[in-house]
């Protein structure tokens, strides 16, 4: 899936609450004894956790996003000066002219300002490339600690902004997480839909976007049936976006994400709520997170995975 996933709107966050309700969840300090009796089920859960913050910790990952800035006129100077029209909170003071022309965007670099475009140094006018291009082009500043990147929403484009000074990753505190439980580790059924359908999923920026929907993953807990509604995945699995009675509480309020791998060739699928992760905008403020679509809010308090981040209070 193309669209990247990146504060709540009111409206959105509001509604979502309201449907996930406020039961709190089990002490994350309890222990399981099930997962005492297999510790190369915690193993796994631990070596994910470890290349989870891995990820988030890269320089050019999610955590390092210092901006969003979306191109409204048919030419902005881009640059951290403030007489520019889209100003950057880290790089150059004059990084160059930002130009929209026959749908199209341009950036044209400050004389002086050393910048590569997908790695190779470029001097004069170059086309910018979106995320919804086969090879979506990414502008570097700061001899590479900086990343420029275009991207587009619901016909609207923006500025993509990354740097590994980013305050949000040299500041990235501790992920906390409910004990991993076996018992939240379900087999499910895939139910496909008709060839083509879509769902309409909507992200922070109120944004809506009608994404391919192959199916429904079904799922029992407690004796009842629950059903999540599917995005395209990797490699034939699938991507669903859910909250619960824990969200807005002991997890992220706007959602969690999970991946599956594929059904087996009776249409059963595993899914481990260990692994449902905050989306990015849990971390900054400059990312698009689509939410969950109303079918995927669970009356269920799903007390596995990633709990809400707790951002670390800046230094005194």
């Amino acid at each position: 899936m193309k669209t990247s996933m990146a504060a709540l709107c009111g409206i959105a966050l509001s509604g979502l609450l309201a449907a996930c309700g406020g039961h709190s969840s089990a002490d994350a300090g309890t222990t399981d004894a099930a997962v005492a009796a297999d510790p190369q089920f915690v193993a796994d859960n631990d070596a994910w956790r470890a290349q989870r913050r891995e990820g988030l910790l890269k320089p050019d990952g999610w955590n390092s996003l210092v901006g969003l800035h979306w191109i409204e006129l048919p030419a902005h100077y881009v640059g951290s000066g403030a007489t520019n029209g889209i100003r950057l909170a880290i790089g150059p003071e004059k990084l160059g002219m930002l130009q929209q022309q026959g749908g199209k965007v341009f950036l044209v670099p400050e004389p002086g300002v050393a910048l590569t475009a997908d790695g190779q140094p470029v001097k004069g006018r170059f086309e910018l490339l979106s995320d919804h291009a086969e090879a979506p082009t990414v502008v570097g500043f700061d001899e590479g600690k900086g990343q420029l990147t275009l991207i587009e929403r619901a016909g609207r484009k923006a500025l993509r902004i990354k740097h590994a000074d980013a305050p949000t990753l040299t500041g990235f505190g501790a992920l906390d997480y409910w004990p991993a439980d076996p018992s939240w580790r379900v087999t499910g059924r895939f139910v496909p839909h008709a060839p083509g359908k879509t769902i309409e999923i909507m992200d922070i920026t109120s944004s809506h976007q009608p994404l391919p929907n192959p199916g429904v993953v079904e799922f029992e807990r407690g004796g009842s049936t629950y059903r999540l509604e599917a995005l395209e995945g990797e490699e034939g699995g699938f991507f669903l976006i859910l909250a619960d009675r824990t969200s807005g509480h002991e997890s992220y309020g706007a959602g969690r994400y999970l991946y599956t791998d594929a059904p087996d060739a009776q249409g059963r699928v595993v899914v481990d709520f260990n692994r449902a992760f905050n989306p990015p905008c849990a971390f900054t403020d400059f990312a698009t997170c689509p939410l969950p679509p109303p079918e995927n809010r669970l009356d269920l308090a799903v007390t596995a995975g990633e709990k809400k981040y707790a951002k670390p209070k800046p230094a005194a």
